[in-house]
């Protein structure tokens, strides 16, 4: 596994972890990476729960510019692809638990919104999705996700006027669930997934697929057609 992803397991959760060293794009090898440590978390039996965490300061920073930059069909097959990796972690059956380590900017802020439980730090920092104001349309599974996950009033805010948030104003609308100091994270995300993790299965997993799947299926239905008539890369 690329070491821009990497995975340990303690005890039943297992804490995955982003850190490219610089500000945790989402890249064509982030993708790989991502889905082999998803694939072993689900194989493994021991594994009741996922944490997932970015580098300190740095949740992500969103999709991969220079990609997003070099042509439309790889900008198109890059988001595509992430946004499958997104919705898998929405619908996996274990519990996972988002630990925003720090800046968590477009996809960025798309993957933490997957998390059943979203834990952020205090701090300046920013989260939001930009794309508007980067002259770029948010495509319909960025836009589902911030429903299911914002306060309605704060929906357009979000998408349409691309606000960003601090995390307490981030909290407020609903990007995450609480705050901890920077040194306090992963110790809480761990807390959080075990507690998590005492939840029945297969009962958990089952009603948090069923949950979920009219978001889901709708993506899934759309997002071919969605992104193919977005001008992307270049």
């Amino acid at each position: 596994m690329s070491e821009i992803v990497t995975y340990e397991a303690r005890g039943a959760v297992a804490v995955i972890r982003m850190d490219d060293g610089r500000a945790n794009a989402m890249s064509n090898a982030w993708i790989e990476a991502m889905g082999a440590a998803l694939d072993r978390a689900e194989k493994d039996a021991a594994i009741k729960a996922l944490v997932i965490a970015g580098r300190p300061g740095r949740f992500s920073a969103g999709f991969d510019l220079k990609v997003m930059m070099s042509g439309p069909e790889a900008a198109r097959s890059l988001v595509r692809d992430g946004a499958h990796v997104m919705m898998r972690v929405l619908e996996l059956r274990l519990p996972v638990v988002m630990a925003a380590s720090g800046h968590a900017i477009a996809g960025g802020l798309l993957l933490a919104a997957c998390g059943d439980r979203r834990i952020g730090i205090t701090g300046d920092f920013k989260l939001g999705l930009n794309e508007v104001t980067n002259a770029l349309p948010v495509p319909i599974f960025a836009h589902e996700l911030a429903r299911y996950r914002l306060d309605p009033r704060a929906l357009e805010e979000s998408v349409l006027r691309a606000t960003m948030y601090g995390p307490e104003d981030a909290l407020r609308v609903g990007w995450l669930d609480r705050l901890v100091a920077p040194e306090a994270l992963e110790a809480a995300a761990v807390t959080e997934a075990e507690t998590l993790a005492t939840l029945p299965q297969p009962a958990y997993g089952k009603t948090k697929q069923s949950l979920r799947r009219p978001l889901l299926e709708y993506v899934r239905a759309t997002i071919e057609s969605n992104l193919e008539s977005f001008k992307m890369g270049g």
